[in-house]
C-alpha cells in the first residue's frame, strides 16, 4: 500500500490495506508468517553508515511486527507505532521508558489492575517514582493532581471495569498547558470508535488481544504516537526488556484487525439492545453502559466516541449469593475473563467494594443474547 495515501483513505480501507503489499518472492496477496529469529546482515553494516539493516534479531524487530505497526499507525493516524507482547507490556513499558527516579505520574483510578500495581506498589517502593490516582472523569481532578515533578498523565477511557468515561480533549488541554505528555489507554473503545490523538493526546495504547484482534486467540499490545517517543519505548521496552510480540501473534492480530469496523458495528448494536433490555428488567438493580442516557458520563461519550463499544456492567436485585446461580443458568454467555471476543463473555468483578457483572457483548444474534439473559434472570 502506498503510505502517502493513508490519510486519504477511509478507516475501513486502512484496516485492510495498511501494512499490506503482495509478497515479492511468491506474489502472495497476504503477508506471510515469518518465523525466523535472525536475519542476514550486510557485511559492512558496522562500518558503513549507509548500509541498510531493517531486521537483525527478532527480539528487537521482525517483519510481522513491522507490518502490524504500519497498519496500527495508519488506523490511529499516528506518526509511529511499537507493538509489544501484551497490552500491559505496552503501558508499563511506556511508563518505565519515560519516567525516572523522582518523577510523578497522574493516572486514572480505574487503570488496569497490573498497571495499578506498578503505579501504587513497584514505582514508589522500588524505583522512587510517585503516582497519584484520581477519578479522571473529573478533568479538574487531573489538574489539581499535577505537581512540578509530574512527567506523564495516563488515563483509561472507557475505564475497566467500571465503564467510566474521561474527557480526552479536556485533559489533553490541561496536559498541554502543563507541558506534560498524555497517554490514553483506548482498549475498550478501539480505533474504530475513539481517536485520542485527534483529541490532543500524545500517545494512545491498546491491548491488541481485545477488539483489534477480535477472535480471542492472540495476545499483544501497542503504543502509537510521535516517532521520537516511540523509538525511546522500542529501545527500552523491546530491545532492553525483551517485551517483543511473537511473529505468530502479530500475524494473527493483523488478520483480525481487517474486520474491526464491521465487528464494532455489531458489538455496539448488540450491547445497546442488551443494555436497554437489562435496564427495563424488574430483577436488574442497575445498568452502566455509555450508550444509555442514564450513564453518568453519557454526554462525554456522545461527544468523543463514534459508538459506545460492547462493554457494560449490571447487577441483579436481592441476595448477592444468587450471582453464581444466575451465571450457571446462562447458555450462550461464557463465564470467562477478557473482552472483545466474537463470543459474549461475563464475569463478576469487584471494584471499590462494589460487586457487579462485567459483560463483553459479542457479535451473536442480539435476540439470542437477550433471551439467554432473560431465562437466567427468570430462574433466579
Amino acid at each position: 500500500m502506498n503510505e502517502q495515501m493513508d490519510d486519504e483513505l477511509d478507516f475501513a480501507t486502512r484496516c485492510i490495506h495498511a501494512g499490506v503489499e503482495p509478497d515479492l518472492e511468491t506474489g502472495a496477496v497476504k503477508r506471510p508468517l515469518v518465523m525466523a529469529n535472525s536475519y542476514q546482515a550486510p557485511f559492512d553494516f558496522r562500518t558503513d553508515p549507509n548500509a541498510k539493516m531493517r531486521f537483525g534479531y527478532a527480539r528487537e524487530h521482525h517483519p510481522n511486527g513491522y507490518w502490524l505497526e504500519q497498519r496500527l499507525a495508519a488506523m490511529e493516524e499516528g506518526e509511529a507505532c511499537v507493538v509489544t507482547a501484551s497490552g500491559v507490556a505496552a503501558i508499563n513499558g511506556t511508563l518505565f521508558s519515560l519516567l525516572s527516579r523522582g518523577d510523578h505520574v497522574v493516572a486514572s483510578a480505574t487503570v488496569y489492575v497490573a498497571v495499578r500495581d506498578v503505579l501504587l506498589n513497584h514505582f514508589p517502593q522500588r524505583f522512587g517514582i510517585d503516582s497519584t490516582l484520581v477519578d479522571t472523569a473529573d478533568a479538574e481532578a487531573v489538574r489539581r493532581a499535577i505537581t512540578p515533578r509530574t512527567k506523564l498523565i495516563h488515563i483509561e477511557t472507557p475505564g475497566n471495569p467500571t465503564t467510566r468515561i474521561s474527557d480526552i480533549a479536556a485533559i489533553a488541554r490541561i496536559a498541554s498547558e502543563a507541558g506534560i505528555p498524555l497517554m490514553v489507554d483506548s482498549t475498550w473503545a478501539g480505533p474504530a470508535l475513539q481517536h485520542p490523538l485527534k483529541l490532543g493526546a500524545t500517545l494512545v495504547a491498546h491491548s491488541l488481544s481485545k477488539y483489534i484482534n477480535g477472535h480471542g486467540d492472540a495476545i499483544g499490545g501497542c503504543v502509537i504516537g510521535p516517532s521520537e517517543i516511540i523509538e525511546r519505548i522500542r529501545r527500552f521496552a523491546i530491545v532492553d526488556l525483551g517485551s517483543c510480540i511473537s511473529p505468530f501473534n502479530a500475524w494473527q492480530i493483523m488478520r483480525g484487525s481487517a474486520t474491526l469496523p464491521l465487528r464494532m458495528e455489531k458489538h455496539c448494536a448488540n450491547a445497546l439492545k442488551v443494555a436497554q433490555f437489562l435496564e427495563s428488567h424488574p430483577k436488574v438493580a442497575w445498568v452502566r453502559y455509555p450508550g444509555l442516557a442514564s450513564h453518568p458520563q453519557h454526554a462525554i461519550a456522545v461527544k468523543q466516541m463514534d459508538g459506545f463499544s460492547g462493554m457494560l456492567n449490571f447487577d441483579i436485585k436481592g441476595d448477592p449469593a444468587r450471582r453464581p446461580d444466575f451465571l450457571r443458568k446462562l447458555k450462550v454467555f461464557t463465564h470467562a475473563t477478557c473482552l472483545g471476543h466474537d463470543e459474549s463473555l461475563i464475569m463478576v468483578y469487584e471494584w471499590d467494594d462494589e460487586k457487579f457483572f462485567r459483560v463483553s457483548v459479542g457479535i451473536e444474534s442480539a435476540d439470542d443474547l437477550i433471551a439467554d439473559l432473560g431465562q437466567a434472570l427468570d430462574a433466579v
